[in-house]
């Protein structure tokens, strides 16, 4: 494998882009040129708002090609063209051969949520004073104990179980890899139902659940019926907000509302957004991403 490295202001990007894939390549990153220097600068938005800037200043365009003939065949062809006008050819270069599974496992290690319950990958032993654990491999849907949000969630779980207090039935709403419904039923839930818009996401779940020896329903969220004791919803703040109806209306009276994946600087945004249901508060906090929890 040879790849083509290629250094693209910001308006040249998707020409050359297109124009790669054109060209038969594997595969083609975009990456900040600028990245770990003082001109670094992170893009990011919130869901359904567009991103404050569509791209760096400067990208690294890195495009794989089977072959040393045909990157090198590529980098004239694209020299050619006067979109590359402002383009800059940095390298064509081997990879190095790899063991990608290898080295994709070697980046996820077990995950303590607390010191007694622990996220474990399979190809990995369980620490030796775990004494609960969720056996999970990173795949497609979201959920595998490494995001801030998932493991406040998961402490909120373990803490329940911990003090003798029942979940009772639990809904988790935007289930991704199906963890913390997995995880109610490591500490005691006995009727979990776990809904997802994404079927990926929700054949993910069955899978983890079967692995980890839960039983729980999964499937779309027409799957979600009556009330619970336990709502669990790990998602984003703008659709938070959105479904904040629907998820109270799915609380039991003296039930639990769970939800993550809201900042910190959004926390007035959701206690407006379901104050006229309940009364959310900050139940916990870490790296700038809070827990909300309330009883309805």
């Amino acid at each position: 494998m040879f790849e083509l490295v290629l250094l693209v202001p910001a308006e040249g990007v998707e020409n050359i882009s297109e124009a790669l894939d054109a060209l038969d390549a594997l595969s083609v990153s975009v990456e900040d040129a600028d990245a770990e220097t003082p001109a670094e600068r992170a893009l990011f938005g919130e869901p359904d708002m567009p991103p404050p800037k569509d791209g760096w200043d400067r990208s690294r365009v890195v495009a794989l090609f089977a072959t040393e003939a045909l990157a090198r065949e590529a980098s004239s062809l694209l020299q050619a063209q006067d979109f590359f006008a402002e383009c800059k050819l940095v390298a064509i270069q081997p990879v190095p051969e790899q063991d990608w599974v290898r080295l994709t496992q070697s980046q996820f290690a077990p995950v303590e949520i607390t010191p007694e319950f622990w996220i474990v990958p399979t190809w990995h032993e369980p620490p030796a004073q775990a004494k609960q654990l969720i056996r999970l491999d990173p795949g497609l849907a979201f959920g595998t104990g490494t995001h801030p949000t998932t493991r406040m969630c998961l402490r909120w779980i373990a803490g329940q179980g911990a003090a003798g207090k029942a979940l009772g039935r639990v809904l988790d709403y935007g289930c991704g890899s199906g963890i913390l419904a997995i995880g109610a039923g490591k500490f005691g839930a006995m009727d979990i139902d776990a809904v997802d818009i994404d079927e990926a996401a929700v054949q993910s779940t069955r899978a983890n659940a079967e692995a980890n020896h839960v039983t729980l329903n999964a499937g779309l969220p027409d799957k979600a019926k009556g009330v619970y004791q336990t709502v669990l919803a790990n998602i984003l703040a703008t659709p938070l907000k959105v479904l904040a109806p629907l998820l109270c209306a799915h609380v039991e009276k003296g039930g639990n509302l769970l939800l993550a994946g809201i900042l910190e600087r959004q926390a007035d945004e959701l206690k407006a957004a379901y104050a006229p249901w309940c009364a959310l508060e900050v139940a916990d906090t870490e790296d700038g991403w809070i827990l909300m929890t309330a009883r309805v």
